[in-house]
């Protein structure tokens, strides 16, 4: 089965929208400033943006706290030609935790992963249903260490059962990532050395010991 390019299905959304002259509400999960900033500068062309930031799986408290004000500096810099609003979700790091019961083990980049996908795209899919947006999608699609084929699949599958439409996304394509390494440098964003859970933080000190 070939892949999906979803750059270009997003591409062709934004399109539409321009031929419609439309400019449609989205509601946009961020999991961090850097994934942010070239999302943002890209999107906030065409859509009218608020960026949820709903990450329980983020350990520890210390360190959720640092990226959410990183996150609100950098909307509150960022030149943008549609105004971005920002929502903070709950930190409600159990839910987390009971999501990813039994697969404490699990490599990065695995089930669990999948699972945490699902759980942060279902609380922003559920969000733009009780707000009335017109999409729904996530900055995850922008790091190569995540699987944009999955996220889209999960946004689709949300997509049929909340009724919003879901914003296809594959943002490191078309330089994108490197686009947010830029915008980084340019901001002084925190970039995190992990992706955020615990277990992606046990796993970044083991590699850390393995290379002293």
């Amino acid at each position: 089965m070939n892949k999906v390019n979803y750059q270009k299905e997003l591409e062709k959304v934004i399109q539409g929208c321009a031929c419609a002259k439309q400019v449609p509400t989205l509601l946009l999960h961020s999991c961090c400033a850097p994934c942010s900033s070239y999302t943002l500068e890209y999107l906030s062309q065409y859509f009218k943006i608020t960026v949820f930031y709903y990450n329980p799986n983020i350990y520890p408290p210390r360190e959720y706290e640092k990226r959410v004000e990183e996150q609100k500096r950098f909307i509150q810099e960022l030149p943008v030609k549609y105004p971005v609003d920002f929502v903070e979700g709950s930190y409600d790091t159990q839910r987390f935790y009971n999501m990813a019961h039994g697969l404490e083990q699990v490599p990065e980049g695995g089930e669990r992963c999948f699972k945490c996908y699902e759980l942060r795209l279902r609380e922003a899919a559920q969000l733009a249903k009780d707000k009335g947006f017109d999409y729904f999608t996530t900055t995850l699609t922008i790091s190569p260490m995540k699987n944009a084929q999955k996220l889209n699949e999960i946004g689709q599958a949300l997509e049929k059962e909340y009724g919003v439409k879901h914003l296809p996304s594959d943002f490191k394509k078309k330089n994108g990532y490197k686009r947010s390494i830029e915008l980084s440098a340019q901001y002084g964003l925190y970039r995190q050395n992990y992706c955020g859970c615990v277990y992606s933080y046990q796993e970044m000190e083991k590699r850390n010991r393995c290379s002293e």
